[in-house]
């Protein structure tokens, strides 16, 4: 049986069960090797997902901010050493005027974060004291965190901070004059012709949009139902979360990073190198470089980075190889969905199963 034939095969298998709905993308030099779609873009309507249904990233969304932030350090807006709160304007608050762009990027500020992540708090959590639609701008976020005692003292540690991409955003904002959404759509969407992606508001009608849903189980296991995700978080993207991409569209962003049309020689090698030891997990040393993660064997060599989100009724990942060449794309409309098919396509890539 052909890769590809048992690659549908698994992801159908898994579409039954409840636990799939969304697309997959696997190229190598930007051909194609496998994509497909499963599950439902509209479960209520029984609208099913295709390679051209676009996708809420979450968290991958901090890639094109990581992507701005260094289109202004190429024209000389702003440095690495730049001091987030001096160049804001937010002193009076607890973040320290130590804090730079690079910890900002690297997850080394050590600022407080809205929501902990890392000590198990839930970030739709936040929105029962407070109605999501509340937050539009960037500038909203600012009452959430800035008050809040810092982890520890800035480039003293490596924690992931959502927040640190809201004061990136507002930097961005700052320097170009023009909002967040808008600067990403000109200069990163519409130069990578991502014809596809754009910030969308959850309270409008978008076509060909995946509407996010996870599964209500009993104590059992048992799906009883779906919960939608329109309460779980703000209703348009912002720095830290929030765009909507296809997946050819993040694969065509990819390529051109590498290929250094966003960002001068020196930038497009930081932004595709390792930077900051976080932590060990199942072998490798991890590291975040200036967004992406990277994981690399003790001798130093990197198996694959990536970029991945999750949040209610969104997971969504980007995982590169650089030995093989394969980029693998997997986008969810289920917090849950992408993970295990992930590791199922990158015990493939490593084998040599797509050669």
């Amino acid at each position: 049986m052909k890769i590809q034939d048992s690659l549908t095969r698994y992801f159908q298998e898994l579409e039954a069960a409840d636990k799939y709905s969304g697309v997959v993308l696997i190229t190598r030099r930007s051909e194609e090797i496998y994509s497909a779609a499963f599950g439902y873009a509209s479960r209520a309507w029984k609208i099913r997902n295709t390679m051209d249904t676009r996708f809420d990233t979450a968290s991958l969304t901090k890639l094109f901010t990581t992507v701005a932030i260094l289109q202004l350090i190429d024209t000389k807006l702003l440095e690495f050493e730049t001091s987030a709160i001096e160049y804001l304007g937010l002193e009076g608050t607890k973040i320290s005027r130590d804090v730079n762009v690079y910890h900002l990027l690297t997850h080394t500020s050590g600022i407080g974060d809205d929501c902990e992540e890392e000590d198990g708090e839930i970030y739709e959590e936040m929105w029962k004291a407070k109605p999501n639609y509340s937050v539009r701008n960037t500038g909203d976020f600012l009452p959430q965190f800035i008050d809040k005692e810092p982890n520890f003292p800035p480039g003293e540690g490596c924690r992931y901070c959502n927040c640190s991409y809201i004061l990136l955003g507002l930097m961005i904002e700052k320097a170009m004059g023009v909002s967040y959404r808008d600067y990403v759509r000109e200069n990163i969407f519409r130069k990578a012709k991502m014809s596809h992606s754009d910030f969308f508001d959850l309270g409008q009608v978008n076509e060909n949009v995946a509407e996010g849903a996870d599964p209500i189980r009993n104590e059992k296991g048992i799906i009883e139902g779906w919960k939608k995700n329109i309460y779980s978080y703000p209703p348009i993207g912002s720095p830290d979360s929030g765009a909507y991409v296809t997946a050819g569209d993040l694969d065509r962003f990819l390529h051109k990073i590498q290929a250094g049309e966003f960002l001068s020689h020196e930038l497009t090698s930081a932004i595709l190198s390792p930077h900051v030891v976080h932590s060990e997990k199942d072998g490798w040393i991890m590291k975040y470089g200036l967004c992406l993660w990277f994981y690399v064997e003790q001798d130093g060599k990197i198996v694959c980075y990536q970029k991945e989100g999750t949040n209610a009724g969104v997971s969504a990942v980007m995982r590169y190889f650089p030995d093989q060449d394969i980029n693998v794309i997997l986008l969810s409309n289920m917090e849950d969905g992408v993970w295990e098919p992930l590791w199922k396509i990158h015990q493939l890539v490593i084998s040599g199963q797509f050669e």
